[in-house]
């Protein structure tokens, strides 16, 4: 027997401090819930989790970008909406004031109605707003640009390929008052526009439309390929040596961020809503001639506004099929998470009951190692 070193205290006290410290984690894990306390306790699965955790945060948020989405959408489809009854009713006064029962003057008393019609219209879609933003202004539409500051491009349709374009050979007539009053010729190497001559009866399938009173030339192609321009009275023809460079880079549109990671964007084109653009701007009912004209002007707005509304009514089911996607990615990464991170309850107890009983198995054996030296006085007696 020895007094100066206690191998069996020291070796109880080992033993002890080993038990203590599981018993101190496995509370630290009953207590929060969490098999990863600090990193030491799973190094590469606190990697993982935390990787896990941050694609979690961007879902969530990803989703709440995605119902501001479909808020947008509903917004300005509830504004389309209201343009759609105001065209109807601009329909239905054209209707009337086709008929030859009607005096001139009936016709002007229409026609005072038709012109607040298409102020409202205007009106409605260049303060309709999501979160301080013109929604049907343009501002979230497909941008191009020209070097003639006389010609502007107000709109092309989505089969109009990015890249850089030219115009040649536009010859316009214009009105003392500089509106257009017709397009002779137009040449383009936009893809589906062939060169328009009004002199030849085939070009190809393209046709050159304009609004009597406006400023805005029409281009349509044989594929669907449509492109607006809005062309000024200081306008002069171009040549085919020294043409009209027109760039469509493609970009513009209301760009949502519906992932967790880069690069997952949904592109939303809301094209600008005008009388204008749709060929109302300047409709004329005191005659019966002007009202038998505007029908069908009318109801070539009615394709347009509804055109954009199916557009739109499109990205909304897309985002509700965004958010249900979402939030059974969510769902599995965080059962993922959960499988890493928490800690099995009812296995931890187990655990930390087993430790408790060695720990006081410890501290009972260790106190009995430090009174065997005691024994010794028996032999020095």
């Amino acid at each position: 027997m020895r007094i100066n070193y206690n191998v069996s205290a020291v070796i109880a006290n080992n033993y002890l401090n080993r038990s203590d410290n599981k018993l101190q984690e496995s509370m630290a894990r009953l207590s929060s819930g969490l098999k990863i306390v600090n990193a030491k306790d799973n190094p590469a699965g606190l990697a993982m989790a935390k990787r896990m955790n941050a694609q979690l945060e961007g879902l969530d948020q990803a989703t709440q970008n995605s119902n501001d989405g479909i808020s947008i959408m509903q917004i300005a489809d509830g504004a389309l909406s209201e343009i759609h009854e105001m065209l109807q009713r601009i329909n239905e006064l054209s209707v009337k004031a086709a008929t030859g029962t009607l005096t001139d003057d009936d016709r002007k008393i229409i026609d005072q109605e038709v012109k607040q019609l298409t102020e409202e219209i205007d009106r409605t879609a260049s303060e309709v707003e999501f979160n301080g933003q013109r929604l049907l202004d343009g501002s979230f539409d497909l941008k191009a640009y020209t070097d003639d500051l006389d010609v502007k491009v107000a709109y092309y349709s989505d089969e109009v390929v990015s890249g850089a374009y030219t115009i040649a050979d536009l010859e316009v007539k214009f009105d003392s008052e500089g509106k257009i009053t017709d397009v002779k010729k137009v040449s383009t190497n936009i893809p589906g526009l062939n060169a328009y001559d009004s002199t030849q009866t085939d070009n190809g399938g393209t046709t050159v439309d304009w609004e009597e009173g406006g400023n805005l030339i029409t281009i349509r192609g044989s594929q669907g390929t449509e492109i607006k321009l809005e062309v000024q009275e200081n306008y002069t023809p171009p040549t085919t040596t020294a043409p009209i460079n027109v760039i469509i880079p493609g970009f513009g549109s209301l760009d949502m961020q519906i992932g967790s990671n880069e690069g997952q964007q949904l592109a939303a084109r809301i094209p600008k809503v005008s009388t204008e653009l749709m060929g109302i701007a300047n409709i004329d009912l005191t005659t019966q001639e002007g009202a038998k004209k505007t029908i069908d002007k009318v109801k070539g707005a009615i394709q347009y506004v509804s055109s954009v509304r199916s557009r739109l009514g499109a990205y909304e089911n897309r985002l509700d099929h965004t958010v249900n996607n979402l939030d059974i990615i969510t769902e599995n990464v965080t059962a993922a998470y959960s499988r890493i991170m928490d800690t099995d309850m009812s296995e931890e107890m187990t655990e930390y009951t087993t430790l408790q009983v060695l720990s006081q198995a410890s501290t009972s054996i260790l106190a009995q190692a430090n009174e065997r030296p005691a024994q010794v006085l028996q032999l020095l007696q």
